[in-house]
Formats: structure tokens, C-alpha cells, sequence
């Protein structure tokens, strides 16, 4: 099944890559006969669904979460493979559209008495410092 991500995106399944595996952990007496885990894969850098400036934001927006360009998604938290699956499109999403929105700058704030207060207090220890480090006076 496609990917809506926005209007102006969508993911064909094509380029979605699926596994299944088992879930680990306590279950019912299916738990081990099951295929329960569902592991979603999008190639980020390959992707034709993405324009070029697209491409670029999610793969420096994205880094940390991206192996050679692939992004990997899993989800296990339902017993039932089609509710994983539907949890791990979920989630593709969301990274997606978090990667994709725009960022506006953080707005100024004045320092908090904590921090003014440690920067006078090294203000000082400089200034002891250099005091110390003077040539004595001739007198």
C-alpha cells in the first residue's frame, strides 16, 4: 500500500521494503508461530517520490536515523502483523514529516540568574588569574 505523507508526497510501495519476524517476549501459545514484528525500509537517497531539495533536508535532517541512505522502522507492539505494519507506516510518517518542517529560529531569552551569576564568578577568577600573573610593581 502508498504512502500519503502530504498531498505533495507520497510514497509508492514499491519503494517500501518489508520484513517480518517473529516478536520476542511473553506471549499466547501462537507467539512463536506468528510473524508479529514488522520492519519497514525507505532508501531516502534513491527515493523518485522525493524532489531534490526534499532529498537533501530528510538525509541532513535525518542522519543519525539513516544507514548508507535507508531508513528502517519497526514496530511490535501489537500481536496482529497487519497492526504492526499499519503502526510502522505510522511512524515512517511522523519521521518524515518531522524531517520535512520548517524550523524556525529559537527565540532570545535573556540569561537566568544561575548562569549570570557563574559568569561574573569566572569573570573574577580571570581577573585573579591575570592579577597573579603581573610583573610586581617597582615600588
Amino acid at each position: 500500500m502508498d504512502l500519503e505523507i502530504s498531498p505533495s508526497l507520497m510514497i509508492p510501495a514499491s519503494e517500501l521494503g518489508w520484513r517480518f519476524s517473529r516478536s520476542s517476549g511473553p506471549g499466547g501459545q501462537h507467539v512463536n508461530t506468528t510473524d508479529s514484528r514488522a520492519e519497514l525500509s525507505w532508501n531516502v537517497a534513491t527515493s523518485e517520490a522525493l524532489t531534490e531539495s526534499q532529498r537533501e533536508i530528510l538525509l541532513r535532517r535525518l542522519e543519525k536515523r539513516l544507514v548508507d541512505g535507508v531508513i528502517t522502522v519497526t514496530s511490535s507492539e501489537q500481536r496482529s502483523q497487519l497492526r504492526n505494519r499499519e503502526s510502522a507506516l505510522a511512524k515512517l510518517a511522523d519521521i518524515v514529516v518531522a524531517g520535512l518542517a520548517t524550523r524556525t529560529a529559537r527565540r532570545a531569552t535573556k540569561p537566568t540568574r544561575g548562569s549570570a551569576q557563574r559568569h561574573r564568578a569566572a569573570k573574577v577568577q580571570r581577573a585573579a588569574t591575570k592579577q597573579q600573573r603581573r610583573r610586581p610593581s617597582p615600588e
